[in-house]
């Protein structure tokens, strides 16, 4: 009687951290004349910032995110002063997010903080006006002019500000969505500030969706973030025990993982797949199956996932990026994370999800 297939009863992840977005994209107003202007307006539209590819929570919860079963929320401006400040902050990047039908019509701005000074003035500055509760009040708005600090400088202080990775896990659903599509974009303005093909500098397009090209002889087009995909793949045997193994470049030498690397120009996700697991380990696939995928915004990735069947067990490792790999069942990986000689990838990356799937159970 033919053996059942490690893969036969695969089924697609249920969950990946980075892929919550319920919102609705509204892309067709993305051109909509004054559109950020008119959000920033409406008192149901909130405001969330994002810079060098982090994102803002208030004050004292940075701390929160090395942490277990805690909760994390990102912090959030009113429209109004948030409207005022971009005035005088052309450096900052508007980015309108989409909307929740359903609450009042509740839009999302997130604004990109990456380019604009954070560095205090070097002036006494003037306590006309300062009180504790200024910050984001009625008052008369700081200026460099007189020697106030702006206020988008001001949330470098007033905020605390955190890598995805210490957020995701420990915010609701809606809101990781809503931080991971900040810092993708973000970090994309952050990158490409010419135009690829002639050099021209960009302007943002589209509610910071886009870029245009400002040389006028080039037609001024219009540019649209890149997104890297890549293959990230759990090898299984004929005893379904798991392929794990570590890369160089990690700094925790108890860190093992699955096989992953970027699809190629010309080249099909499976065929990544076989590619990159025979050139880190020297093992030939056969039956590949698609798991799922996320976002990976590290700076632009897209990480999508399969689970193959092993022809063949002898590993070969390349030596240069992977250097160490074996095969484990699962009561021997239990042992090994006992003893602290395995760990496994943090809550935010699919391979710990790829290796849950496997294992039958939450690391």
């Amino acid at each position: 009687m033919a053996l059942l297939s490690p893969l036969a009863l695969t089924q697609t992840l249920p969950f990946l951290p980075l892929a919550q977005g319920d919102i609705d994209y509204q892309t067709e107003r993305r051109d909509e004349p004054g559109l950020i202007p008119g959000l920033l307006n409406d008192p149901s539209t909130t405001v969330i910032l994002v810079r060098d590819g982090l994102v803002a929570v208030p004050r004292g919860q940075g701390v929160l995110a090395a942490r277990e079963s805690v909760s994390m929320r990102l912090a959030s401006l009113p429209g109004s002063y948030a409207a005022e400040a971009l005035a005088g902050a052309p450096e900052a990047v508007a980015m309108f997010l989409g909307v929740y039908p359903g609450r009042r019509n509740a839009h999302i701005v997130a604004i990109d903080l990456t380019r604009v000074p954070m560095g205090a003035p070097s002036v006494v500055p003037d306590a006309h006006g300062i009180g504790a509760d200024d910050a984001f009040g009625n008052a008369a708005q700081p200026n460099s002019a007189n020697g106030r600090v702006p206020l988008f400088a001001r949330t470098a202080e007033r905020f605390d500000w955190v890598d995805l990775r210490g957020f995701v896990p420990h915010a609701s659903a809606r809101e990781a969505g809503q931080a991971t599509t900040a810092v993708a974009l973000s970090l994309w303005h952050a990158t490409q500030r010419h135009c690829p093909t002639c050099g021209a500098p960009v302007q943002t397009a589209m509610a910071g969706w886009a870029q245009r090209c400002t040389n006028p002889q080039d037609g001024q087009r219009l540019l649209f973030p890149r997104v890297e995909p890549a293959v990230i793949v759990a090898v299984v045997d004929s005893q379904d025990r798991l392929l794990l193994q570590h890369n160089r470049a990690w700094n925790d030498p108890t860190l093992y993982s699955v096989s992953a690397g970027f699809v190629e120009a010309g080249e099909n996700l499976e065929h990544a797949c076989r590619r990159e697991t025979k050139e880190e380990v020297g093992i030939d696939l056969g039956e590949v199956r698609y798991l799922g995928s996320q976002p990976w915004p590290f700076p632009a990735s897209l990480m999508v996932a399969f689970k193959a069947y092993a022809l063949n067990t002898d590993i070969r490792t390349d030596g240069q990026e992977t250097v160490d790999a074996r095969w484990v069942s699962r009561d021997e990986y239990t042992a090994e994370l006992v003893r602290g000689t395995m760990s496994a990838p943090n809550r935010t990356a699919i391979a710990r999800y790829m290796i849950e799937e496997w294992y039958g159970r939450a690391l």
